[in-house]
């Protein structure tokens, strides 16, 4: 695995923060503050948000001012994304999120293990960098994004790794929603441990 880039935990790259309506998995149609990170080193090829793959493009932020901005919005939901989160030492931004009365969520591919304390982790694995054995014991939502049939096996070998009480999701990748949405609701129709993900935001042409 490699190692994380070398950077103070006070202070991080960050691509974007805005305040909008959770669209995907179990926080769906909840009020939340997102917080992109810049840096992914994962490169999945129908990412959405290539954009956030060079941190050199993102300005170096601290922690203190995205939880006081965060804060500031009215929300009680913070969500870290990216680009790659757990590139990064997050100890410092949960600390000061949750100092804030802010209760701190992730999404991640988890090709680091966690750093921070969170309240709630949704891990989407993906095939070009596997997760790190320590965050499937972590997750509480596996976030599948289903782009060709072979994902389903994919899915469940993903699933056979997280707690019992892990909540499973599968989300047509966007680009293919057409094609695989059918199919995701057939699958789940027949595999009910399984629930349906749609990127609502998108539908609602919001952020």
């Amino acid at each position: 695995m490699t190692n994380r880039p070398t950077i103070s935990t006070t202070a991080l790259p960050l691509m974007e923060d805005f305040y909008t309506i959770q669209g995907e998995g179990f926080y769906q149609g909840h009020a939340a503050y997102f917080l992109r990170l810049g840096g992914c080193d994962v490169g999945c090829v129908w990412c959405d948000v290539k954009e956030s793959w060079d941190a050199s493009h993102h300005p170096i932020t601290s922690v203190i001012t995205m939880a006081e901005k965060a804060a500031a919005s009215g929300s009680r939901l913070a969500v870290v994304t990216g680009g790659e989160p757990v590139m990064y030492d997050l100890t410092e931004l949960t600390k000061e999120l949750q100092s804030r009365g802010l209760k701190t969520n992730i999404e991640t591919s988890g090709a680091y293990p966690l750093t921070g304390t969170w309240d709630w982790v949704c891990l989407s694995p993906k095939k070009f960098k596997a997760p790190h054995p320590s965050v499937f014991e972590k997750a509480d939502e596996l976030k599948v994004i289903i782009y060709n049939k072979s994902d389903f096996v994919w899915a469940e070998e993903h699933a056979a790794q997280v707690r019992s009480t892990c909540q499973l999701f599968l989300q047509p990748e966007w680009s293919k929603e057409k094609e695989m949405l059918p199919l995701i609701i057939e699958y789940v129709k027949d595999h009910p441990q399984w629930q349906v993900s749609l990127q609502v935001h998108k539908y609602m042409n919001i952020p």
